[in-house]
């Protein structure tokens, strides 16, 4: 008898137990890829985000110091020659691109120099955006979906609580609480993947925005140059 009743109260401690660690052991196959799905989306986008500040701090400098060498070298074919081939900077790699393509049409009139390289700058300059703005999609649909997946997860978990109900004929609330806060576990991972992302998809694309509206602007002005 006594066993019967240490067991029930050891049973009782760990239905009372709420840490996360518990809330995802007890909650059962769905609840818990719901969770898994979750933390999964928001560790990636996390080290999306940190990425994604890096890069625009990294070629926001690198673009100032080529622009300030462009502005101040004697002959743009100078610059040219004088620059490293293996460039991380988008702006640079853009100049580069279309100098080549100006040495190469020497021989053609001014109309036709002029065409083709502007060509090529805008070739390259959707190829350079192109690659500053992979993974924004990833952003843009975590913060679109994961409060729904959440959302999901949660009325599961308050499903599972209206059978327990059923099952034990029970309308104690300790025979709901865990399957409520499994629920509400779920809607707080969903807001906390989401929240994050669409507030850095935000800030990135305006960044993004910002950076293209650069490029374009050294593009007419080196155009008018040649």
């Amino acid at each position: 008898m006594e066993q019967q009743i240490a067991a029930q109260v050891v049973g009782l401690g760990g239905a009372n137990d709420f840490s996360l660690w518990q809330l995802f052991i007890r909650a059962d196959f769905v609840v818990k890829s719901v969770i898994i799905l979750l933390l999964s989306s928001s560790i990636y986008s996390w080290a999306l985000i940190f990425d994604k500040y890096k890069l625009f701090k990294k070629i926001n400098l690198s673009t100032s110091e080529f622009e300030n060498k462009f502005w101040k070298a004697k002959s743009a074919e100078s610059l040219n020659s004088s620059l490293s081939a293996k460039t991380d900077d988008p702006l640079t790699k853009i100049f580069q691109r279309a100098m080549n393509e100006l040495l190469k049409t020497k021989s053609k009139t001014s109309a036709v120099q002029s065409a083709r390289v502007e060509r090529i700058l805008e070739i390259s300059t959707d190829g350079q955006i192109k690659e500053i703005e992979k993974n924004f999609t990833f952003l843009a649909t975590v913060g679109s979906t994961a409060p729904f997946i959440g959302l999901f997860g949660t009325v599961w978990g308050i499903m599972n609580s209206f059978q327990s109900i059923a099952i034990s004929r029970n309308t104690s609330l300790a025979i709901v609480a865990p399957g409520i806060a499994e629920a509400l576990f779920a809607t707080a991972l969903g807001l906390l993947a989401a929240i994050p992302a669409v507030v850095a998809y935000n800030k990135f694309n305006s960044d993004s925005k910002k950076y293209t509206a650069r490029i374009e602007n050294f593009c007419k002005r080196f155009l008018s140059i040649i």
